[in-house]
């Protein structure tokens, strides 16, 4: 397969349409069978449940070129119970495994030459979304729904790539407890955007955000999972129940587990223990894992030992094992890789 004429090593984050997406329809209690278009234009009605009262949620993952040639992607059955699990959160007709993984097979092979060359440092970004298109005026599920998933090749999350980031600890909440920080919805990232802004403006990558309950323990940024490594070794996650329970977070910690030979704690993290830690850093199917060197709050900042000039050497193993996996370097556990063409 040729693929297109791109400059794939100058790729930011953004979006590229490419030629084929797959949609499906849910009426009258099922959905269709489903199909590749070309449009990426989509017609609703002005009172679309998505409209009035954001009942949407979406997914995020890749497909890699692998050095022979062969077109693949990461633990997509994960991504397909996690949309489900938001679909049920927020009263929409799931979507089943086998038609969500139907639309992904159909759609990355439609766009393959779409999928950057091995070795480019880019990859194919892959966005399932489900939302409610029919219409709706009283608070109540929308009648109808669309499912639908596009791709686009893209190069690196943060702008500088794996150069360590400069975060501040957010006045605002994420989410709060028995709210729907643990489901992919869209309307939790519209409520980082406001906080979001007021970051990049006064020059950081990200928020950290701290739980909404007390105010006290690290939860996540606007979009990804932290991760810690304590002085001697041990890799540390936030374990919360108003956390999105990352695929990437989860695949780390095997990784951590059963390829370095690390010691892993998924546990509450107090802020005030975020000075201690070795090592820190971000991770989700965007970045994969960036490194923090500084984080700023009120009462000062924290300077992460590894600094702002590179990532420390766990966090490096681990992001160097994980994309090994990724893209057929290293022998993957079994499930985890699904063969596209």
């Amino acid at each position: 397969m040729e693929k297109k004429d791109i400059n794939w090593s100058g790729l930011g984050f953004g979006y590229m349409p490419t030629d084929y997406r797959f949609y499906a329809e849910w009426k009258d209690g099922s959905w269709d069978e489903g199909r590749l278009t070309t449009d990426s234009t989509i017609t609703m009605s002005e009172s679309a449940g998505v409209l009035q009262y954001a009942q949407t949620c979406f997914e995020g993952l890749k497909a890699y070129t692998w050095k022979d040639g062969s077109i693949v992607t990461f633990r997509p059955d994960q991504n397909a119970a996690r949309m489900q699990n938001s679909a049920r959160r927020l009263m929409m007709p799931e979507v089943s495994t086998e038609m969500f993984l139907h639309a992904l097979d159909e759609t990355v092979k439609a766009n393959a030459a779409w999928v950057p060359p091995y070795g480019t440092g880019a990859t194919l970004y892959i966005r399932p979304f489900l939302f409610g298109s029919g219409p709706v005026i009283g608070v109540s599920p929308s009648p109808e729904y669309h499912f639908r998933l596009f791709c686009t090749p893209v190069g690196p999350y943060f702008k500088g790539g794996i150069k360590p980031l400069r975060i501040c600890v957010s006045d605002y909440d994420r989410a709060a407890p028995h709210g729907t920080g643990d489901i992919k919805a869209g309307l939790n990232y519209a409520m980082s955007l406001y906080p979001g802004d007021i970051a990049h403006r006064n020059g950081y990558a990200e928020n950290m955000f701290l739980d909404a309950a007390t105010r006290t323990n690290v939860e996540e940024t606007g979009g990804a999972n932290f991760l810690f490594v304590t002085k001697d070794g041990r890799l540390v996650t936030p374990k919360s129940s108003t956390i999105l329970p990352s695929i990437t977070r989860r695949s780390l910690i095997a990784v951590a587990k059963d390829y370095l030979g690390l010691e892993v704690e998924e546990r509450v993290v107090p802020f005030e223990e975020v000075r201690e830690f070795a090592e820190v850093g971000v991770c989700g199917t965007a970045a994969v894992i960036s490194p923090v060197g500084e984080i700023d709050y009120h009462g000062g900042t924290i300077k992460v030992p590894t600094g702002m000039e590179a990532m420390g050497p766990v966090l490096g193993k681990l992001r160097e094992t994980l994309t090994g996996i990724q893209m057929g370097d290293i022998k993957a556990p079994e499930g985890w890789i699904r063969k596209i063409c």
